[in-house]
């Protein structure tokens, strides 16, 4: 008899995947791109991208419905997808898993055999996958190929060699889906064989808590099975750490010398490192001959401490090959009792870490940065003052609200007519929207945990002052512009990269309008204009064309993270042009302007021209135009005023965009200061436009 947990789950789903069926045509692969995404956002899944591609080898057909490549772990995951519309959801039968899996498998062997070459020469998306495969097939570290189902599958897990190393079959069923996504669990999943992995139980020293609030236990782990657990499960194994912490900064002193001593001297390395802390749900005892504990497998692994240590180890034997055989890592591991998880994890890493001087700030959801929002979200209402957007801080808040709701019809009826589903935003959201927002949307295709720790490292690198209402309304307009953004370029049914579209899109938007739109009139209408979505129409190919003349014969999916690929597109954006959408062409004052005094005049494409000149020129050269212009008697104090805020914009990386109302009389100054000859040529004449 199925769970009625994941009954009513599996009917929200199947929900879901008819409301899109209006504007997709394809319901296996809606089912896809949502699963995808949400195990994304779960921390299950990193960098993501739905590709159908089906075909015939011989006698024989291949398939498969997405995939993920994990260039740092030279890790190849790829997903088949298994779709029913069947309520309450039904078993699969095994013989069908078995199939499913063994046609992604034959995709992979068919790329390594040459695929790319006979593919059509329009599925450039295929094509690259394809090459991409038989490019790395010799150094690839593993290949997962994994079952996504809204049914019910018996048999979970598997594995088979192939060309001289095994393929992992694994299985996102919708019990598992239930667990992972409906009640927000990402640990019990994370099941670490130890036997299996070291040919032996482990060896440890048990120590009881004497107020049985939880169990330690003492033990060594050798470096190559840390790296190998490291490799199949990743930064899930740091679900519960100082997310944002690990890795942004480098700690490049700390990596170079746990390096060298891999190098130098491995045996030291349980002599010279502090070694790592972990919790577990659970974990499996046996005794040796002598009575003594032994480690046989743990299940929920956590590192709460050590993350550093797990990532290095990890590159040291994937990316530079080094030798682990002589590594071990002593490791303290607390299985909690009757403590609260969450808390008791908070406090270890906050003890653990102080000598790495990490702030209360690296702690996600308990960041004070992340409960201002939940404290502005629960008390700004829409302007109807009956609904109001709901921020799920810590995952599962907003089902756990719900059902809290659902104990008295009344009360759910009102809880689902304030915040539903559309108007919910979690930590993954907000960073991916405001990141893109600021110009990084190479950061947002590096996925929603990937950007969280950037996002984060950046929120503590600036120390902006607190959300308040008005930063709130703005959040919420971004988003609102972000899902419209999203949901159009799905519905145009790009073969591929439509997520990685949607962020150049919006990133290139907010370049081209100075990062200044009607977010007041976004917040009121919640809602985008018709004008805006045909707006994006006729960017979306455009842009999705300039990426992939970007991207030339390197991997697209790897070259759109980076930087380099933002700098080559933003030169290169769709130009805008008259009559601009009301989110653009909207009259009023803009950031710093008093509203009672500003005069009101619609934004024009020529301002947001000349907004974007001004973005082009050093903040060297506004200052010389400000102080030797002013000198020279070419520029008005006032305006050297304005040229100075420019400079200091400039110097701050733009993240402050000039106005239509600076930037005008600015780009003037600067051709005073040229015919003045007081500064060389910084902008071409066409700049000021009247």
């Amino acid at each position: 008899m199925i769970d009625e947990a994941v009954a009513k789950f599996a009917e929200g789903i199947l929900g879901e995947v008819e409301e899109a069926l209006k504007d997709e045509p394809f319901s296996e692969e809606i089912f896809t791109q949502l699963i995808l995404e949400r195990l994304e956002d779960a921390g299950q899944l990193e960098g993501t991208f739905p590709l159908f591609q089906k075909g015939r080898i011989k006698n024989a057909i291949y398939r498969i419905d997405g995939y993920t490549f994990d260039e740092e772990r030279s890790r190849l995951e790829l997903f088949t997808t298994i779709y029913r519309e069947d309520l309450p959801p039904g078993r699969i039968p095994a013989a069908e898993v078995t199939k499913a899996f063994e046609r992604a498998l034959r995709f992979v062997n068919a790329c390594v055999e040459g695929l790319a070459a006979e593919l059509e020469p329009s599925n450039s998306d295929a094509s690259d996958l394809a090459r991409l495969i038989e490019a790395q097939a010799r150094t690839l570290g593993s290949v997962r190929i994994i079952l996504l189902t809204n049914g019910i599958v018996d048999k979970a897990a598997g594995s088979t060699d192939w060309r001289d190393r095994k393929v992992e079959f694994d299985t996102y069923d919708i019990a598992r889906l239930q667990r992972i996504l409906g009640e927000g669990e990402t640990r019990a999943d994370i099941v670490v064989d130890l036997q299996a992995l070291t040919g032996d139980p482990v060896a440890c020293l048990h120590v009881p808590s004497q107020a049985g609030e939880y169990d330690a236990y003492l033990s060594v782990l050798p470096g190559e099975a840390l790296s190998r657990i490291y490799d199949r499960y990743g930064v899930r194994l740091l679900e519960l750490n100082v997310r944002a912490f690990l890795g942004l900064q480098g700690r490049k002193s700390v990596n170079a010398e746990l390096r060298r001593t891999i190098v130098e001297q491995p045996s030291m390395f349980l002599a010279y490192n502090n070694g790592i802390v972990a919790t577990v749900d659970d974990l499996e005892l046996v005794k040796d001959k002598a009575g003594r504990p032994l480690i046989k497998s743990l299940k929920g692994l956590q590192i709460v401490n050590g993350g550093q240590t797990t990532a290095s180890l990890h590159r040291a034997r994937r990316k530079e090959s080094l030798n682990l055989g002589n590594v071990a890592v002593p490791i303290k591991i607390i299985k909690v009792g009757g403590a609260d998880l969450g808390e008791m994890v908070a406090s270890i890493s906050r003890a653990a870490n102080r000598q790495n001087t990490v702030q209360l700030a690296d702690f996600s959801a308990g960041d004070p940065f992340h409960q201002q929002i939940e404290t502005v979200a629960n008390n700004t209402w829409l302007d109807d003052g009956k609904g109001r957007w709901f921020y799920e801080r810590a995952r599962g808040s907003y089902l756990a609200a719900e059902q809290k709701a659902a104990y008295r019809k009344s009360d759910q009826q009102t809880f689902r007519a304030q915040t539903p589903k559309n108007r919910r935003l979690n930590k993954l959201d907000v960073a991916r929207y405001l990141t893109a927002w600021d110009g990084l949307p190479y950061r947002v295709c590096l996925g929603g945990q990937k950007n969280f720790q950037h996002f984060m490292q950046r929120m503590k690198d600036s120390s902006p002052p607190p959300p308040d209402t008005v930063w709130f309304k703005r959040l919420v307009a971004k988003a609102i512009l972000y899902r419209a953004v999203e949901k159009k370029i799905r519905a145009m049914k790009f073969p591929a990269y439509s997520a990685q579209i949607t962020a150049y899109v919006v990133s290139g938007l907010a370049q081209k309008t100075g990062g200044r739109v009607d977010f007041e009139g976004l917040w009121s209408r919640q809602s985008v204009s018709i004008e805006l979505e045909r707006l994006v129409e006729v960017w979306a190919p455009r842009i999705d064309g300039l990426l992939r003349q970007s991207a030339g014969q390197l991997n697209p999916s790897e070259w759109f993270k980076k930087e380099g690929c933002w700098l080559d597109v933003v030169n290169r954006l769709p130009a805008l042009s008259d009559p601009l959408p009301p989110e653009l062409s909207y009259a009023g004052p803009t950031d710093g302007e008093d509203a009672a005094t500003a005069p009101v005049r619609a934004h024009s494409v020529a301002d947001y021209e000349r907004i974007e000149q001004c973005m082009q020129v050093s903040a060297a050269t506004w200052l010389q135009a400000a102080e030797l212009g002013q000198k020279a008697g070419a520029v008005h104090w006032k305006v050297a005023g304005i040229c100075r805020t420019l400079a200091s914009y400039a110097a701050g990386g733009w993240d402050k965009k000039p106005s239509a109302r600076q930037a005008k009389p600015a780009l003037e100054a600067l051709q005073a200061c040229v015919r003045a000859g007081v500064i060389e040529s910084a902008a071409p004449e066409a700049a000021v436009i009247s």
